[in-house]
């Protein structure tokens, strides 16, 4: 696991951005994981701002979004589908059939997500899964006690987890307690993890996913069993951090993010 600290949220969503321009030109066919929330929404803008003015070409690309809430489709304000248009999707050149979601309103559910993972698999899989970590450790919606090889699959939300999320819709209420999410099985079978969390916040869990022991009460401390993950923190998410000072000596010693060093 590389572990990056930035020192401002810009600059970690930035450096995220980065990572994922690069890989799209590198491979202009690339399969991209993405994520929702906060976090994101900087990366996004990034993204969306190079494609305007820089010629970052997504034609290629298909994405695979990490999970919907159950019972909303694209027109839901609140749904993710409707996220990912608004903050990522109208704003470049990727053909909206090549962007997937899963299916929150089908009416088997089990087939539907059976259907999520053979899609991605006949793709060719994800090259990249971007994620970010939820206050129990969760990444897509994989609450505690998900199984490490868990797969796609609708799954009930714990009441950290609408805690987190319902002051994010217009009525706290309408957020369901169910959805569906990629199993942490399905996310560790991305050839690339990449994992970006900011402030004082997530500092706690941030430092339990990273140096504490890998267990299935925290559902991001997989990352640490995957060949080539990646952590992007800004300061106050690292701040709990024992390693902190070495791993940022590392990120300025290894040549792998020597083009990264000005972000």
């Amino acid at each position: 696991m590389d572990v990056i600290i930035m020192p401002t949220a810009d600059k970690a969503a930035k450096l995220a951005a980065k990572i994922i321009a690069d890989a799209v030109k590198a491979k202009p066919a690339y399969n991209l994981g993405l994520a929702t929330g906060r976090t994101m929404e900087r990366l996004y803008a990034y993204l969306a701002d190079w494609h305007k003015n820089e010629g970052l070409d997504f034609s290629l690309c298909k994405s695979f979004n990490l999970d919907e809430y159950v019972g909303f489709d694209g027109s839901n304000k609140d749904s993710y589908r409707y996220y990912m248009n608004f903050h990522l999707f109208d704003k470049i050149n990727i053909d909206k059939r090549n962007t997937y979601v899963p299916n929150g309103v089908a009416d088997d559910l089990e087939a539907a997500a059976a259907e999520y993972e053979a899609t991605m698999e006949s793709c060719g899989g994800v090259d990249m899964q971007l994620l970010g970590i939820g206050r129990t450790g969760h990444i897509g919606f994989n609450e505690p006690l998900s199984s490490f090889s868990s797969r796609t699959r609708a799954v009930t939300l714990t009441k950290t987890t609408y805690e987190q999320n319902s002051p994010l819709f217009d009525k706290p209420e309408d957020m369901p307690m169910r959805a569906v999410t990629m199993g942490v099985g399905t996310i560790l079978d991305a050839k690339k993890l990449l994992l970006v969390a900011t402030g004082a916040e997530k500092a706690s869990i941030v430092a339990k996913t990273v140096e504490g022991p890998v267990t299935s009460m925290i559902s991001a401390t997989a990352l640490q069993m995957h060949e080539d993950a990646v952590v992007i923190l800004d300061e106050e998410a690292a701040a709990k951090l024992e390693g902190i000072e070495e791993y940022k000596w590392s990120f300025k010693q290894d040549p792998r993010w020597a083009a990264y060093q000005d972000i």
